[in-house]
C-alpha cells in the first residue's frame, strides 16, 4: 500500500465539499501556521505525528500538507508504511503551491 499524490486544488475541492470523509492535516511548524493556515486543516507538527496520530479518523482519506511537499511525503508514507492508514495523499507543492495555484492572497514565506 501506498499514498498517492493530490493537488492543492484538488485537495480544496475535498476539504469544501467532503468534510466527512476528509481530513487535511498540516504538517508544518507552529511558527509557520502562525504565518498562514488553512482553514478547516488539522494541524499536528511532524515530530509529533507518531505521539498524535490517534487524533486522526482512520476511516477518512488524510491528505497531508506542508511548505513545499518534502515533510508531508515523509508523513504520508509514515502514515502508510508504519500505521497502516488506508487512504493517505500527499498534497503536492505543499503551501507554497497552494497560494500560487488555489488562493494567491495567501502570505508565502
Amino acid at each position: 500500500m501506498t499514498f498517492t499524490v493530490m493537488t492543492p486544488a484538488a485537495a480544496r475541492d475535498r476539504l469544501a465539499s467532503d468534510g466527512d470523509d476528509f481530513v487535511l492535516l498540516d504538517c508544518r511548524q507552529p511558527e509557520e501556521v502562525a504565518i498562514v493556515s488553512i482553514p478547516g486543516s488539522v494541524f499536528i507538527p511532524m515530530g509529533e505525528i507518531p505521539m498524535r496520530s490517534g487524533e486522526l479518523d482512520r476511516t477518512k482519506e488524510v491528505a497531508v500538507l506542508c511548505h513545499h511537499g518534502n515533510r508531508s511525503e515523509a508523513v504520508a508514507n509514515f502514515l502508510v508504511a508504519r500505521l497502516g492508514f488506508p487512504r493517505v495523499a500527499n498534497v503536492r507543492g505543499g503551501i507554497d503551491a497552494w497560494a500560487a495555484e488555489v488562493d494567491p492572497t495567501l502570505p508565502i514565506y
